[in-house]
């Protein structure tokens, strides 16, 4: 039983696994800056391919440093009130060296520098540091946790058929799917032309039946004076 021995051993030693996940962590991240001279740059920026068990393993690593960069921002953010645009070395850095916002701006990004140092303690890599506090960790300033997601493949490695995964980093909305939005069945307005039509049809009708009443009382006193006529006659 393999208790209190938590993680993978992928078939190496500490030594060797440790700087196998440095190398993978450093590829990881200076993917995300593309850099068109370079021949080993990743086809898709923030993305690299490697085998599933190796992935889920690199994910913590990964995730880790990028929280250790977002902690730090709010330090550089307030040490950037006490700092100067002079040049290094020139009389007005030399000034502001010796005076007392070099020693608030000193205590004020003390934080980040530190955090600095250990992230290249573990990534022994100047650009994947750079990378890390400047670009990363603005991405992912309001995303508490969950910046990288592992995505198996379908191909297995050649050679010894082992299985495959792309680890890579999150982007809001990138695999947002579209909504299919329903038809917009609008309501066709009632011809103005059937009512007309109708009332035009029944019309004459209304007429003919206002006709014939006057018609039928003639016809009815005629029949009435004849009727008096022939009982005068007898």
């Amino acid at each position: 039983m393999r208790h209190r021995m938590r993680g993978r051993k992928l078939g190496r030693n500490a030594s060797h696994r440790k700087a196998m996940f440095r190398n993978m962590a450093v590829s990881l991240i200076r993917s995300v800056r593309v850099d068109e001279d370079d021949p080993q740059r990743q086809k898709v920026p923030g993305r690299i391919v490697t085998t599933l068990p190796k992935a889920k393993e690199l994910r913590p690593i990964v995730e880790k440093l990028i929280t250790l960069a977002r902690k730090a921002l709010p330090h550089e953010e307030n040490a950037r009130e006490f700092a100067t645009d002079a040049n290094r070395n020139s009389d007005e850095w030399r000034t502001w060296r010796s005076s007392e916002q070099w020693n608030k701006w000193n205590q004020a990004i003390a934080p980040a520098v530190t955090a600095r140092r250990r992230a290249f303690a573990m990534l022994r890599d100047r650009d994947a540091v750079d990378v890390l506090f400047d670009e990363l960790a603005n991405r992912y300033q309001d995303r508490p946790g969950g910046y990288t997601r592992v995505l198996k493949l379908a191909t297995v490695r050649l050679g010894d058929a082992g299985k495959q995964a792309l680890i890579e980093f999150v982007i809001d909305g990138d695999r947002v799917r579209a909504q299919r939005q329903a038809p917009v069945v609008t309501d066709t307005p009632d011809e103005e032309e059937t009512p007309a039509a109708t009332d035009e049809a029944d019309a004459p009708e209304a007429e003919t039946d206002e006709q014939a009443a006057p018609e039928a009382e003639a016809t009815g006193e005629a029949a009435g004076e004849e009727a008096t006529d022939e009982e005068e006659a007898k």
